[in-house]
């Protein structure tokens, strides 16, 4: 019995051995693999970096939302998350309709916006009152909504994104520079849209340059303006730079001395970027920002430009969910009907 028992002891010291050098190696090649991994991981094009989009949800306009959403979860493979900021009484309809729709694979969350921080910095302005609602400010007050980004992108409601929407996430800010936009006089294609419907694309079409206060700005009445419908920012320098209170302290100017207003051509919410941001801004590829659908029931682009165009915008009084309007056949391509029959196109035949 006792050789068997050391054959046994012997046999079971070699199994251990031979694990314990297998384990050894194991051991000894983690950190050439861990170094490798790190250096995959640092490559941006391993990182799989989640893209915050803010995009509000009105009364009256849910139909636009969803249709943007739509747009741009149905063209991209990154991982959005989507904020969609409503008042307290519209976001139980925003809610219901995407649970309630194809939408309900998407990364969402709601976010209510409290009108009251608006209380004493707007000018009432009876021409264009649509100009003056809560949510049309959203975008001043980006880095209170939104807590754990660097980067954020913002969009207006009256946009079809026909691109990947992590193109226009890549744009490229540059340094001390909180935002980027679509520059006015950026592409050439638009220049004939801009000058046939008299539609402004400098300062003078924004503020009111009888004003000392905007003449002592020193802004040429002839500089680009820019348009923040489409906005890449970045959360640090705005924070940096207090954004947010530069922009409400030119509101409450505005409130005293009348600095601009709706009818002029971008009602309250732009100038106030326009004297911001002027000359502290990167740009956004032009085709991330064709605008102006919404100016004209008249004014048509080319079927080719529109197809090349990455994102579309219908800025300006006539809605692609509204009639008469322009290109509504874009739109309505990622138009989702509202589960609750609230919200209906409007058609010449409705």
């Amino acid at each position: 019995i006792l050789p068997f028992v050391s054959v046994n002891q012997i046999l079971l010291f070699l199994l251990v051995l031979t694990v314990c050098a297998i384990l050894y190696n194991k051991v000894h090649q983690v950190p050439s693999a861990l170094k490798n991994e790190t250096v995959d991981l640092e490559s941006p094009e391993e990182i799989e970096e989640e893209i915050p989009v803010v995009i509000c949800a009105a009364a009256g306009r849910m139909g636009a939302t969803v249709a943007a959403i739509s747009s741009i979860y149905s063209n991209t493979e990154a991982d959005v998350l989507f904020y969609i900021v409503g008042l307290k009484t519209t976001i139980p309809h925003i809610r219901k309709w995407i649970e309630n729709s194809k939408l309900k694979e998407i990364k969402f969350k709601v976010v209510e916006f409290n009108p009251m921080v608006l209380k004493g910095k707007i000018r009432q302005d009876a021409s264009r009152p649509e100009l003056l609602q809560p949510l049309n400010f959203v975008r001043f007050y980006l880095p209170l909504l939104i807590q754990k980004h660097e980067k954020v992108i913002y969009l207006d409601d009256d946009i079809i994104v026909q691109g990947d929407i992590q193109e226009l996430y890549d744009t490229k800010l540059a340094p001390g520079h909180a935002a980027a936009f679509s520059d006015d006089c950026d592409l050439p294609s638009t220049h004939e849209m801009v000058r046939s419907v008299g539609m402004q694309n400098t300062y003078m079409g924004f503020l009111d340059y009888r004003k000392q206060a905007v003449r002592d700005l020193g802004i040429s009445p002839s500089t680009c303006s820019f348009n923040p419908g489409v906005i890449v920012a970045n959360m640090t320098e705005w924070k940096h730079q207090r954004i947010t209170k530069q922009l409400e302290k030119w509101m409450q100017r505005n409130v005293e001395e009348n600095l601009y207003s709706s009818t002029l051509g971008g009602g309250v919410a732009t100038p106030p970027m326009l004297i911001v941001f002027h000359g502290k801004y990167s740009t956004i590829n032009p085709m991330w920002h064709i605008r102006h659908l919404g100016w004209s029931p008249d004014t048509r682009y080319s079927e080719h430009f529109l197809q090349e165009a990455k994102l579309l915008h219908w800025n300006g009084r006539y809605k692609p969910w509204d009639y008469p309007s322009v290109h509504t056949d874009l739109w309505e391509n990622w138009f989702i009907p509202d589960p609750s029959g609230k919200f209906k196109l409007t058609r010449p035949d409705s």
